[in-house]
Protein backbone atom coordinates (compact mmCIF):
# COMPACT_ATOMS: atom_id res chain seq x y z
CA UNK A 1 0.00 0.00 0.00
CA UNK A 2 1.39 3.37 -0.91
CA UNK A 3 1.44 5.60 1.61
CA UNK A 4 -0.34 9.36 1.84
CA UNK A 5 2.76 11.16 1.48
CA UNK A 6 3.79 9.07 -1.73
CA UNK A 7 0.14 9.68 -2.99
CA UNK A 8 -0.09 13.17 -2.87
CA UNK A 9 2.86 13.33 -4.46
CA UNK A 10 2.54 11.50 -7.21
CA UNK A 11 -0.97 13.87 -7.80
CA UNK A 12 1.04 17.01 -7.47
CA UNK A 13 3.84 16.04 -10.02
CA UNK A 14 0.99 14.66 -12.31
CA UNK A 15 -0.59 18.93 -12.14
CA UNK A 16 1.55 20.72 -13.65
CA UNK A 17 2.51 24.06 -12.61
CA UNK A 18 5.53 25.60 -14.68
CA UNK A 19 6.13 29.10 -13.95
CA UNK A 20 4.93 31.14 -16.57
CA UNK A 21 8.15 32.99 -16.82
CA UNK A 22 9.53 29.63 -17.98
CA UNK A 23 7.51 28.59 -21.28
CA UNK A 24 5.16 30.66 -23.91
CA UNK A 25 2.15 32.46 -22.90
CA UNK A 26 -1.04 31.04 -22.85
CA UNK A 27 0.98 27.21 -22.80
CA UNK A 28 -1.65 25.05 -20.46
CA UNK A 29 1.34 23.87 -18.46
CA UNK A 30 1.98 27.12 -16.76
CA UNK A 31 0.70 28.64 -13.73
CA UNK A 32 -0.04 27.32 -9.77
CA UNK A 33 -3.69 27.53 -10.32
CA UNK A 34 -3.89 23.53 -10.60
CA UNK A 35 -1.63 22.63 -7.55
CA UNK A 36 -3.34 25.43 -5.36
CA UNK A 37 -6.93 23.44 -6.17
CA UNK A 38 -5.50 20.48 -4.94
CA UNK A 39 -4.15 21.62 -1.85
CA UNK A 40 -6.98 23.15 -1.26
CA UNK A 41 -9.37 20.11 -1.82
CA UNK A 42 -7.12 18.19 0.80
CA UNK A 43 -7.13 20.80 3.29
CA UNK A 44 -11.19 20.96 2.68
CA UNK A 45 -11.45 17.25 3.65
CA UNK A 46 -9.60 17.90 6.68
CA UNK A 47 -11.60 20.58 7.92
CA UNK A 48 -9.06 23.15 7.64
CA UNK A 49 -9.60 26.44 7.06
CA UNK A 50 -8.90 27.61 3.54
CA UNK A 51 -8.51 30.75 1.77
CA UNK A 52 -6.31 32.65 -1.23
CA UNK A 53 -4.58 35.78 -1.55
CA UNK A 54 -4.25 37.29 -5.40
CA UNK A 55 -0.53 37.78 -6.07
CA UNK A 56 -0.71 38.91 -9.64
CA UNK A 57 -3.57 38.25 -12.21
CA UNK A 58 -4.67 34.59 -12.07
CA UNK A 59 -1.68 33.73 -9.32
CA UNK A 60 -2.79 33.04 -6.02
CA UNK A 61 -1.48 32.35 -3.14
CA UNK A 62 -3.02 29.54 -1.12
CA UNK A 63 -4.17 29.70 2.69
CA UNK A 64 -4.55 26.99 5.17
CA UNK A 65 -5.13 27.15 8.97
CA UNK A 66 -5.14 24.98 11.46
CA UNK A 67 -6.66 26.80 14.74
CA UNK A 68 -5.81 25.72 18.31
CA UNK A 69 -8.43 25.13 20.45
CA UNK A 70 -7.23 28.02 22.80
CA UNK A 71 -6.78 31.41 22.41
CA UNK A 72 -4.21 32.22 20.05
CA UNK A 73 -0.59 33.44 21.24
CA UNK A 74 1.78 31.97 18.80
CA UNK A 75 2.13 31.22 14.80
CA UNK A 76 3.98 29.31 12.91
CA UNK A 77 4.40 29.27 9.10
CA UNK A 78 4.87 26.22 6.73
CA UNK A 79 5.83 27.58 3.36
CA UNK A 80 6.78 25.79 0.75
CA UNK A 81 6.32 26.90 -3.18
CA UNK A 82 3.78 25.87 -5.76
CA UNK A 83 5.32 26.55 -8.81
CA UNK A 84 8.25 24.47 -10.85
CA UNK A 85 11.17 25.05 -13.59
CA UNK A 86 9.92 23.59 -16.97
CA UNK A 87 12.26 22.11 -19.05
CA UNK A 88 14.61 20.02 -19.39
CA UNK A 89 12.45 16.84 -20.35
CA UNK A 90 9.47 18.10 -18.97
CA UNK A 91 6.63 15.67 -20.52
CA UNK A 92 7.78 12.65 -19.82
CA UNK A 93 8.63 14.56 -16.18
CA UNK A 94 4.93 15.36 -15.77
CA UNK A 95 4.35 11.48 -15.28
CA UNK A 96 4.94 10.25 -11.44
CA UNK A 97 6.99 7.20 -11.35
CA UNK A 98 8.08 4.87 -8.22
CA UNK A 99 10.83 3.17 -9.21
CA UNK A 100 14.20 1.87 -6.70
CA UNK A 101 12.37 3.73 -3.89
CA UNK A 102 12.26 7.03 -5.33
CA UNK A 103 9.31 9.22 -6.59
CA UNK A 104 10.68 10.41 -9.63
CA UNK A 105 9.02 13.50 -12.00
CA UNK A 106 9.29 17.24 -12.32
CA UNK A 107 9.07 18.77 -9.12
CA UNK A 108 9.50 15.88 -6.90
CA UNK A 109 12.39 17.08 -5.85
CA UNK A 110 12.11 20.73 -5.99
CA UNK A 111 9.50 21.25 -4.31
CA UNK A 112 6.26 19.25 -4.88
CA UNK A 113 7.84 16.69 -1.83
CA UNK A 114 7.67 19.69 0.56
CA UNK A 115 4.13 20.41 -0.05
CA UNK A 116 3.57 16.51 0.30
CA UNK A 117 5.21 16.65 3.39
CA UNK A 118 4.32 19.51 4.92
CA UNK A 119 0.26 18.95 4.22
CA UNK A 120 0.63 15.37 4.87
CA UNK A 121 2.18 16.48 8.60
CA UNK A 122 -0.57 19.04 8.78
CA UNK A 123 -3.37 16.81 7.53
CA UNK A 124 -1.96 14.68 9.88
CA UNK A 125 -2.64 16.84 12.81
CA UNK A 126 -5.60 17.88 11.89
CA UNK A 127 -7.43 14.22 11.85
CA UNK A 128 -6.39 12.62 15.38
CA UNK A 129 -4.35 13.17 18.23
CA UNK A 130 -3.09 15.69 20.37
CA UNK A 131 -2.64 19.57 18.63
CA UNK A 132 -1.31 22.81 20.14
CA UNK A 133 -3.64 24.37 22.52
CA UNK A 134 -2.43 28.28 21.70
CA UNK A 135 -0.25 28.16 18.17
CA UNK A 136 -2.15 28.75 14.85
CA UNK A 137 -0.22 27.10 12.24
CA UNK A 138 -0.30 28.34 8.85
CA UNK A 139 0.53 26.16 5.30
CA UNK A 140 1.10 29.07 2.55
CA UNK A 141 1.91 27.50 -0.65
CA UNK A 142 3.94 30.55 -3.29
CA UNK A 143 3.52 31.23 -6.19
CA UNK A 144 6.33 32.26 -8.47
CA UNK A 145 9.35 31.12 -6.35
CA UNK A 146 11.36 30.32 -9.29
CA UNK A 147 11.45 33.41 -10.82
CA UNK A 148 10.86 36.63 -8.48
CA UNK A 149 9.64 35.65 -5.71
CA UNK A 150 6.05 37.31 -6.03
CA UNK A 151 4.39 35.00 -3.95
CA UNK A 152 6.31 35.84 -0.78
CA UNK A 153 7.31 39.14 -1.35
CA UNK A 154 3.41 39.65 -1.01
CA UNK A 155 2.53 37.48 1.64
CA UNK A 156 5.46 39.25 3.86
CA UNK A 157 3.93 42.80 2.73
CA UNK A 158 0.11 42.17 3.87
CA UNK A 159 0.53 40.29 7.04
CA UNK A 160 2.03 40.77 10.14
CA UNK A 161 4.93 38.71 11.23
CA UNK A 162 4.93 35.32 12.75
CA UNK A 163 7.27 33.58 15.60
CA UNK A 164 8.35 31.82 12.51
CA UNK A 165 8.36 30.19 9.55
CA UNK A 166 9.86 26.90 7.98
CA UNK A 167 10.47 27.61 4.23
CA UNK A 168 10.31 24.04 1.94
CA UNK A 169 13.26 23.50 0.34
CA UNK A 170 15.33 20.44 -0.75
CA UNK A 171 17.77 20.58 2.46
CA UNK A 172 18.17 16.69 3.32
CA UNK A 173 16.48 17.31 6.34
CA UNK A 174 18.76 19.75 7.41
CA UNK A 175 17.86 22.92 9.73
CA UNK A 176 18.88 25.88 7.31
CA UNK A 177 19.26 29.03 8.87
CA UNK A 178 21.63 31.23 6.56
CA UNK A 179 21.45 31.39 2.81
CA UNK A 180 23.51 33.24 0.12
CA UNK A 181 22.06 36.18 -1.51
CA UNK A 182 21.77 36.71 -5.10
CA UNK A 183 23.14 39.90 -7.07
CA UNK A 184 22.34 39.99 -10.84
CA UNK A 185 24.16 42.52 -12.77
CA UNK A 186 24.61 43.66 -16.72
CA UNK A 187 28.02 45.15 -17.60
CA UNK A 188 28.04 47.03 -20.72
CA UNK A 189 31.36 48.44 -22.38
CA UNK A 190 31.14 50.62 -25.19
CA UNK A 191 33.44 51.70 -28.36
CA UNK A 192 33.44 53.28 -31.97
CA UNK A 193 32.18 50.95 -34.78
CA UNK A 194 34.55 50.60 -38.14
CA UNK A 195 35.14 48.46 -41.06
CA UNK A 196 36.84 45.17 -39.95
CA UNK A 197 39.73 46.12 -42.50
CA UNK A 198 40.42 48.81 -40.74
CA UNK A 199 40.04 48.09 -36.93
CA UNK A 200 42.36 50.85 -35.96
CA UNK A 201 39.89 53.48 -36.71
CA UNK A 202 37.69 51.84 -34.13
CA UNK A 203 37.39 51.04 -30.33
CA UNK A 204 36.87 47.12 -29.73
CA UNK A 205 33.63 47.20 -27.15
CA UNK A 206 34.37 42.97 -26.91
CA UNK A 207 38.49 44.05 -26.05
CA UNK A 208 37.69 46.16 -23.62
CA UNK A 209 34.97 43.79 -21.87
CA UNK A 210 37.68 41.20 -22.18
CA UNK A 211 39.51 43.29 -19.56
CA UNK A 212 36.42 43.44 -17.53
CA UNK A 213 36.02 39.47 -17.87
CA UNK A 214 39.38 38.93 -16.97
CA UNK A 215 39.33 41.06 -13.87
CA UNK A 216 36.10 39.70 -12.60
CA UNK A 217 37.47 35.67 -12.35
CA UNK A 218 41.16 36.61 -11.63
CA UNK A 219 41.68 39.74 -9.56
CA UNK A 220 37.65 39.79 -8.05
CA UNK A 221 37.62 36.25 -7.37
CA UNK A 222 40.64 36.28 -5.48
CA UNK A 223 39.37 38.77 -2.97
CA UNK A 224 36.32 37.37 -2.46
CA UNK A 225 37.69 34.31 -1.45
CA UNK A 226 39.93 35.84 1.52
CA UNK A 227 35.98 36.89 3.11
CA UNK A 228 34.16 33.76 4.81
CA UNK A 229 31.18 32.97 6.62
CA UNK A 230 30.81 29.91 9.03
CA UNK A 231 27.73 28.46 7.67
CA UNK A 232 27.98 29.19 4.05
CA UNK A 233 32.05 30.22 3.06
CA UNK A 234 32.50 32.83 0.55
CA UNK A 235 31.20 34.90 -1.49
CA UNK A 236 31.46 33.84 -5.36
CA UNK A 237 31.29 35.58 -8.77
CA UNK A 238 30.21 34.30 -11.86
CA UNK A 239 30.00 35.73 -15.59
CA UNK A 240 27.15 33.77 -17.26
CA UNK A 241 26.27 35.13 -20.19
CA UNK A 242 28.34 37.73 -22.91
CA UNK A 243 27.16 39.15 -25.83
CA UNK A 244 29.05 41.52 -28.23
CA UNK A 245 29.37 42.69 -32.03
CA UNK A 246 27.27 41.83 -35.40
CA UNK A 247 29.72 39.90 -37.64
CA UNK A 248 33.86 39.59 -38.10
CA UNK A 249 33.99 42.47 -40.57
CA UNK A 250 32.73 45.05 -38.19
CA UNK A 251 34.61 46.50 -35.44
CA UNK A 252 31.82 46.04 -32.33
CA UNK A 253 30.88 49.13 -30.15
CA UNK A 254 28.98 47.72 -27.66
CA UNK A 255 29.25 44.22 -25.63
CA UNK A 256 27.40 42.91 -22.76
CA UNK A 257 28.11 40.35 -20.12
CA UNK A 258 25.60 39.43 -16.85
CA UNK A 259 27.04 38.08 -13.65
CA UNK A 260 25.91 36.26 -10.62
CA UNK A 261 27.28 37.53 -7.19
CA UNK A 262 26.63 35.14 -4.77
CA UNK A 263 26.54 37.43 -0.96
CA UNK A 264 27.23 36.76 2.25
CA UNK A 265 25.21 38.54 5.22
CA UNK A 266 26.07 41.71 5.58
CA UNK A 267 26.52 42.65 1.50
CA UNK A 268 24.10 44.05 -0.21
CA UNK A 269 23.10 44.80 -3.97
CA UNK A 270 24.70 48.26 -3.04
CA UNK A 271 27.54 47.07 -2.13
CA UNK A 272 28.92 44.89 -4.62
CA UNK A 273 28.40 47.75 -7.32
CA UNK A 274 30.42 49.78 -5.47
CA UNK A 275 32.92 47.10 -4.64
CA UNK A 276 32.76 46.18 -8.96
CA UNK A 277 32.95 50.66 -9.81
CA UNK A 278 36.13 50.49 -7.20
CA UNK A 279 37.72 47.75 -8.96
CA UNK A 280 37.39 48.83 -12.53
CA UNK A 281 38.51 52.58 -11.55
CA UNK A 282 42.08 51.23 -10.17
CA UNK A 283 42.47 49.01 -13.17
CA UNK A 284 41.50 51.80 -15.82
CA UNK A 285 38.68 50.20 -17.15
CA UNK A 286 35.09 51.69 -17.81
CA UNK A 287 31.88 50.00 -17.36
CA UNK A 288 28.03 50.88 -17.20
CA UNK A 289 25.80 48.87 -14.75
CA UNK A 290 22.36 47.74 -14.34
CA UNK A 291 20.47 45.45 -12.39
CA UNK A 292 19.22 42.27 -13.57
CA UNK A 293 16.46 41.64 -10.75
CA UNK A 294 13.26 43.69 -9.82
CA UNK A 295 13.57 43.34 -6.33
CA UNK A 296 16.75 42.07 -3.88
CA UNK A 297 17.54 39.36 -3.41
CA UNK A 298 19.06 39.36 0.08
CA UNK A 299 21.18 36.30 1.87
CA UNK A 300 19.50 35.11 5.01
CA UNK A 301 20.50 34.93 8.44
CA UNK A 302 18.67 33.25 11.91
CA UNK A 303 19.69 32.95 15.09
CA UNK A 304 19.71 29.36 15.41
CA UNK A 305 19.25 29.95 19.27
CA UNK A 306 15.84 30.83 19.13
CA UNK A 307 13.35 28.80 20.88
CA UNK A 308 11.56 27.92 17.90
CA UNK A 309 14.13 27.09 15.89
CA UNK A 310 15.82 24.71 18.78
CA UNK A 311 11.90 22.85 18.67
CA UNK A 312 12.30 21.90 14.84
CA UNK A 313 16.38 20.78 15.69
CA UNK A 314 15.25 18.46 18.42
CA UNK A 315 12.47 16.66 15.96
CA UNK A 316 14.81 16.63 13.64
CA UNK A 317 17.67 14.89 16.00
CA UNK A 318 20.07 18.07 14.69
CA UNK A 319 22.48 19.48 17.37
CA UNK A 320 23.08 22.15 15.06
CA UNK A 321 21.98 24.18 11.45
CA UNK A 322 23.64 24.49 8.67
CA UNK A 323 23.64 26.90 5.41
CA UNK A 324 22.86 26.60 1.74
CA UNK A 325 24.43 28.14 -1.28
CA UNK A 326 20.59 28.91 -3.10
CA UNK A 327 18.50 31.77 -2.77
CA UNK A 328 14.64 31.25 -1.80
CA UNK A 329 11.15 32.90 -0.03
CA UNK A 330 12.86 32.60 3.45
CA UNK A 331 14.70 35.59 3.06
CA UNK A 332 11.67 38.13 1.96
CA UNK A 333 9.77 36.48 4.93
CA UNK A 334 12.69 37.36 6.87
CA UNK A 335 13.05 40.68 5.78
CA UNK A 336 9.74 41.42 6.60
CA UNK A 337 10.52 40.69 10.16
CA UNK A 338 9.78 36.70 10.75
CA UNK A 339 11.91 34.34 11.70
CA UNK A 340 12.84 31.96 8.80
CA UNK A 341 14.60 28.63 8.28
CA UNK A 342 14.76 26.20 5.53
CA UNK A 343 13.79 22.84 5.76
CA UNK A 344 12.60 20.01 3.51
CA UNK A 345 12.95 16.08 2.19
CA UNK A 346 15.19 15.78 -0.81
CA UNK A 347 18.75 16.90 -2.04
CA UNK A 348 19.44 20.29 -4.14
CA UNK A 349 21.27 18.06 -6.38
CA UNK A 350 18.36 16.64 -8.17
CA UNK A 351 16.61 20.32 -8.33
CA UNK A 352 16.01 20.84 -12.41
CA UNK A 353 17.52 18.38 -13.77
CA UNK A 354 16.24 15.75 -16.77
CA UNK A 355 15.40 12.92 -13.90
CA UNK A 356 14.49 14.68 -10.85
CA UNK A 357 13.66 12.84 -7.78
CA UNK A 358 13.20 12.23 -4.18
CA UNK A 359 13.30 9.34 -2.07
CA UNK A 360 10.86 7.91 -0.56
CA UNK A 361 12.46 7.40 2.69
CA UNK A 362 13.74 11.20 3.09
CA UNK A 363 9.62 12.10 1.99
CA UNK A 364 8.37 9.88 4.65
CA UNK A 365 10.95 11.12 7.40
CA UNK A 366 10.17 14.59 6.64
CA UNK A 367 6.95 14.32 6.86
CA UNK A 368 7.19 12.53 10.64
CA UNK A 369 9.54 15.14 11.51
CA UNK A 370 7.19 17.78 10.62
CA UNK A 371 4.25 16.42 12.49
CA UNK A 372 6.65 15.52 15.86
CA UNK A 373 7.12 19.44 15.67
CA UNK A 374 4.00 20.63 14.99
CA UNK A 375 2.45 18.46 17.79
CA UNK A 376 5.01 19.60 20.22
CA UNK A 377 4.29 22.89 20.00
CA UNK A 378 2.19 25.18 22.63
Amino acid sequence: MIAAPIRLLCDLIATPSVNPAFLPEGDPRTGEHRMAEHVQSAARAAGLEVATETVSGQRSNVLVRLSPPGKIQHRILLGPHLDTVGFPNLESQLVPKIRDSRVYGRGACDTKGCVASMLSALLRVARSGPRPAHTEIQFIGFVDEENEQLGSRHHAAHHDPVDLAIVGEPTRLQVVTAHKGDVWLRLRTTGRSAHGATPHLGRNAVHRMGRVVDLLETTYRKQLSRRSHPLLGSPTINVGAIRGGTQPNIVPDACTIDVDRRTLPGESEATVRRELRDLLRRAGVQAAFEPLRLAPCDPLETDPDLVWVQRLCRAAGRRRTVGVHFFCDAAPLAKAGTPSVVFGPGDIAQAHTADEWISIASLERGTDILERFLRMLP
